[in-house]
């Protein structure tokens, strides 16, 4: 008689089903999972001598600007000009209100004019005095002669000699008084013109050639002395004051070629030079300010944002790699160099990049080792990896 054991069939069964599965989900894992290997592709690295290239953001600028406003506190009474109109050299621009200027102005005229007559006055007066002089020494010089023939006593003489001296005295007054009174007509003159100056300096004129491209103060607003009423910009004159990182700017230096892409016009390069480099930098944001001279057929308006890539000086040949391959992993920059099928990861030194995202390694590889250039995900040490020429969806 046989022995059916159905109980012992089900559960060898059971673990058939979940062998299948175990093997199943294992090659899942390992295939195509977590543990699979990372698909990545490779580069060479190569030796040559790149062009840099220096990238920066700028925004244009007027290289002439004029503030006009006037020298002293007022208030706006007319306004000529409006934004956007084309001004000459000597053109109206505005006029202040002169409140009671014209009034001070004809007041100092009126104690310039007295000065003048006081001054007047006192040339006279050292004519006389000075006529008084000669007469007292006439008198002296003949008193003495009659000194000498016994004709006068020695009391005579001296009395003519006192006149002489008094008359003296009265001519070094004189002389004083005018000196006193010329002084007080020069300044006087000079207060007046002052006024006048003063006066003319509320008539606002532009220094210029130029467009009006603000109106800071409309009519009847008070004014300060230096506060700019109308600002003029030399539309011919243009420039982009581009700010570019610190750590790659080696090189940047007034004559080299640029290529600048207008917000506007983000299809279009046009042609640039570096004008000058600013001695100050930007200590808060760490960038090197530099100057950006451009020609347009249509200018652009002033404040526009633009793409400014410098083309620095050729560099010595090094080996390059693609910017692709360049990574920061535990604060250090390297690469993952491939080596027997192993991955490893090693630091370098990186230089200037060029216009084609290659990057200069200054130390750290040789010609003709091979990197990782791109990978499904992130790399360890410890990461399988299956090379392929192009990755799915991604550059070669």
């Amino acid at each position: 008689m046989k022995l059916s054991l159905p109980g012992n069939r089900r559960t060898w069964m059971l673990i058939a089903v979940l062998a299948s599965l175990g093997v199943a989900f294992a090659y899942v894992a390992v295939r195509t999972g977590p543990l699979a290997p990372v698909s990545v592709t490779l580069v060479t690295v190569e030796e040559r001598a790149i062009s840099p290239s220096l990238f920066g953001i700028g925004a244009v600028e007027a290289r002439y600007t004029h503030r006009v406003g006037p020298t002293t506190a007022g208030r706006v009474r007319t306004l000529l000009v409006d934004v956007g109109d084309h001004v000459v050299a000597g053109q109206p621009l505005a006029e202040i209100d002169p409140i009671d200027l014209d009034e001070r102005i004809t007041a100092q005229q009126g104690a310039e004019g007295r000065a003048a007559a006081l001054e007047r006055t006192a040339q006279a007066q050292l004519a006389d005095a000075d006529a008084r002089a000669r007469l007292a020494r006439t008198q002296a010089e003949r008193t003495e002669q009659l000194l000498d023939g016994g004709w006068v006593s020695q009391a005579a003489v001296d009395t003519r000699r006192q006149e002489l001296q008094v008359a003296q005295a009265g001519s070094a007054a004189a002389r004083a008084n005018l000196a006193a009174a010329t002084q007080d007509r020069g300044r006087a003159g000079a207060e007046s013109a002052a006024l006048v100056r003063q006066r003319s300096n509320l008539r606002l004129v532009a220094p210029a050639d130029g467009l009006v491209v603000r109106r800071v103060a409309e009519p009847g607003t008070t004014v300060v002395a230096g506060q700019a009423v109308v600002e003029i910009i030399d539309p011919t004159n243009l420039w982009i004051n581009t700010r570019f990182d610190q750590t790659q700017s080696t090189g940047l230096a007034p004559g080299l070629r640029a290529q600048v892409v207008l917000r506007s016009r983000s299809g279009t390069a046009f042609e640039g030079r570096v004008i000058r480099t600013e001695p100050m930098a930007d200590a808060v944001t760490e960038e090197l300010l530099a100057k950006i001279g451009f020609e347009t057929g249509e200018l652009p308006p002033v404040g526009e944002l633009a793409e400014v890539t410098v083309t620095l000086p050729p560099a010595r040949r090094t080996p390059t790699v693609p910017n692709a391959a360049i990574h920061r992993v535990e604060g250090e920059t390297g690469v993952w160099v491939v080596a027997d099928g192993r991955l490893r990861f090693r630091p370098v030194t990186t230089g200037a990049t060029d216009f084609e995202g290659r990057v200069q390694v200054l130390s750290g590889l040789e010609p003709g080792e091979r990197v990782v250039a791109y990978s499904q995900r992130g790399l360890t040490a410890r990461t399988r990896i299956r090379i392929v020429e192009q990755l799915a969806g991604g550059p070669r």
